[in-house]
């Protein structure tokens, strides 16, 4: 008897294909028990953190911003017409306005660390309702939570850090705002005499405005994660959390 159930467990661990295939069965079977309210948010406030952190940790490194196509910040729309007329002086039009996008994407990576803390103090307000609608919610329902509870906020106490970053030099002892300045402000005098019309210098409430919207898609793609594949992470109260969701919502 005891050799027939050596070889069914065998069996059945080969049929499965591996020990990790059995482990992950396992961890999902355990998330069927019913969730209390304080394990729903507080698996909701982890995992939101998590994503938070790591998106702000992400963004903050060199290209953060500037090499990851999905969130570089390209120059304003309205400065196409200066893109288009400065690019056609030689040895000078590209240089400047590769330049220009490298200072802009420079300085969003340079403030993105500052929203982390500012992100995990915004989560502590979530409310059982709260998490209820976002745990039955689509991939990104937390994410949304987030951003309409603290997005003008979030800007308001950004915004400042991301003009102290373009006033910083940055690259080539010049800071992005005076490049953006010195570039608008030239354009500005000829528009009238090319038949264009003339652009804003004022740089900081764009970018903000994108590098915030980086930073939600970015937890947005950490949430996408976490809901798809829970039990790849070691926290056991995602996992429990969103382990349920998958399986039971």
């Amino acid at each position: 008897m005891k050799r027939i159930a050596i070889i069914f467990f065998i069996s059945a661990t080969f049929s499965f294909g591996s020990c990790d295939v059995l482990q992950q069965i396992l961890d999902e079977a355990s998330t069927q028990s019913t969730l209390t309210n304080s394990e729903i948010i507080q698996g909701l406030k982890e995992a939101l953190t998590t994503g938070a952190v790591s998106s702000s940790n992400i963004l903050h490194r060199t290209d953060g911003y500037f090499k990851d196509a999905a969130v570089k910040i390209l120059l304003p729309p309205e400065a196409n017409v200066i893109t288009e007329n400065i690019r056609k002086v030689p040895g000078l039009g590209d240089k400047m306005m590769d330049d220009l996008v490298l200072r802009i994407n420079r300085s969003a990576e340079d403030a993105a660390i500052e929203a982390k803390p500012i992100f995990i103090n915004a989560v502590k307000s979530m409310t059982i309702q709260d998490g209820m609608a976002i745990l039955k919610g689509s991939n990104t329902a937390a994410t949304n939570y987030l951003k309409n509870k603290t997005y003008n906020q979030l800007k308001s106490a950004f915004a400042p850090k991301i003009n102290n970053s373009l006033n910083k030099k940055l690259v080539g002892n010049i800071s992005t705002n005076q490049a953006w300045t010195q570039t608008t402000t030239l354009y500005n005098k000829v528009a009238p005499f090319i038949g264009k019309p003339k652009v804003n210098t004022s740089l900081g409430d764009y970018v903000t405005r994108r590098a915030l919207d980086g930073l939600f898609y970015k937890v947005a793609e950490e949430e996408k994660k976490i809901r798809a594949n829970p039990y790849q992470y070691t926290s056991d109260i995602i996992k429990k959390v969103f382990g349920y969701a998958k399986n039971n919502l």
